[in-house]
């Protein structure tokens, strides 16, 4: 046993004070100069994990989240639309790092709700103008060379509400329809090389097996040169939200073009939407004409930490303002990042894997003095196409459109640190 009257045997618990003191007063003196009084009871004191066996492997046959993360979940907005079948909801950027979604938090977009497919039962079409018709099945697919590729997907109308001003506070729900994950699967080329498409096949109209039998057109160009085929997702097969068990990834171009619960694929000579409902493809502008086949997903970014759903909490010191930038037309090249509403800028350092298409993840590390910031930032890709101000494109394209809004989004820091969506001139 431990000699408490022994000045030369102290105790374990007084060592572990010590230390504490010790190690308070390094950390504080490298966040500002604040030190605790008094030892720190999380650090000096048994705590209860400290004490008891927790639960066995097996406890938990599919691993989930900390329970101290219950609130990092996808959010909706009741009022966007009349029923959920039909609606969204948003990935919780402002809780993420890194450039990989999990799975669990990838944002939703359904148009007659999340079909349940027995992938055993589940059957793809490549029929119109090919060869050879061909069927398969999804151990016809699981047999076939595959590919990896990292895509960001995001909704053509993600940002769409704040066209004609700040209207939602948060990036969840400003920027929210976006994620970025591991994609593995087969290359679209690879199949229709199969069918043999005839060269007057110009287009694909591939199609869903939920009940909307979502549809779209996409280029025959597009479509053998980088779409995939996918049947997982970050290791993992795909979820039921996301397509299980078989969707469409067209690296770049918005969201709804990303076909779920993949069926069937016709070749043709002409777009069908150009037919029946050139508004999929169209974006109105001021002077009444419209931007037509409008499919890439222009080059973006948006500051994630802080943002009023992630408030400054400790006050003044060091702070990480981090965030995401994204391209359909490639990679990123740099990030700007202003504390001051744009009248400064200052270069921010992009970490992480730089992929073709999708997530980048930017941070600058500032050290906070406590006074009121108008953070932005501004990306800039491979191609080099800048990020716009919010002004710049309604200048150009008006605010009739609810799609493709990729301006500079703004966030009001507060003295107290709390975070708010504002729009400046």
């Amino acid at each position: 046993m431990t000699d408490k009257t022994n000045p030369a045997n102290p105790s374990r618990r007084a060592l572990l004070r010590g230390a504490a003191l010790t190690g308070t007063a390094l950390a504080a003196g490298a966040a500002g100069g604040r030190a605790m009084a008094a030892a720190d009871p999380a650090i000096t004191e048994i705590q209860d994990w400290n004490r008891y066996l927790g639960a066995g492997v097996d406890a938990a046959p599919y691993g989930m989240p900390s329970p101290h993360e219950a609130h990092v979940v996808r959010r909706g907005v009741s009022w966007l639309t009349a029923e959920n079948t039909s609606s969204i909801n948003f990935t919780p950027l402002h809780e993420l790092d890194g450039i990989i979604t999990p799975n669990g938090l990838c944002f939703e977009r359904h148009h007659a709700g999340a079909a349940e497919i027995e992938p055993s039962m589940h059957r793809l079409m490549i029929h119109g103008l090919v060869d050879t018709p061909l069927v398969f099945t999804m151990q016809d697919i699981l047999r076939m060379p595959r590919v990896n590729k990292v895509y960001f997907l995001e909704c053509a109308a993600n940002s769409g509400m704040e066209w004609r001003g700040a209207q939602l506070n948060g990036c969840q729900f400003t920027h929210g329809m976006v994620h970025c994950v591991h994609y593995t699967g087969v290359k679209l080329s690879t199949i229709l090389e199969m069918a043999g498409v005839r060269t007057t096949g110009k287009w694909i109209l591939p199609e869903g097996a939920d009940a909307s039998h979502m549809t779209r057109s996409i280029p025959i160009e597009k479509a053998m040169d980088d779409c995939m085929l996918a049947f997982r997702m970050n290791g993992e097969a795909l979820r039921t939200e996301q397509g299980h068990p078989l969707r469409l990834v067209v690296p770049g171009w918005e969201g709804n073009m990303w076909v779920k619960w993949l069926r069937r694929i016709k070749v043709g000579d002409e777009p069908w939407h150009h037919r029946e409902e050139t508004s999929k493809y169209t974006d109105l502008l001021e002077d009444g004409r419209a931007r037509r086949f409008t499919w890439e997903q222009e080059v973006k970014s948006v500051i994630t930490s802080p943002s009023p759903q992630a408030p400054i909490a400790h006050g003044k010191g060091p702070l990480v303002v981090t965030g995401l930038a994204w391209s359909g037309y490639g990679t990123i090249k740099r990030v700007d990042v202003s504390l001051d509403g744009g009248r400064n800028w200052r270069t921010a350092r992009l970490d992480g894997p730089s992929h073709d298409k999708a997530l980048h993840r930017f941070y600058a590390d500032v050290d906070w003095d406590g006074r009121e910031m108008f953070l932005m930032s501004r990306a800039i890709d491979e191609k080099g196409f800048v990020q716009p101000t919010k002004d710049q494109l309604r200048a150009a394209r008006g605010v009739n459109s609810i799609y493709h809004n990729n301006g500079i989004q703004t966030w009001h820091v507060s003295t107290d640190g709390t975070v708010e969506n504002v729009e400046i001139s």
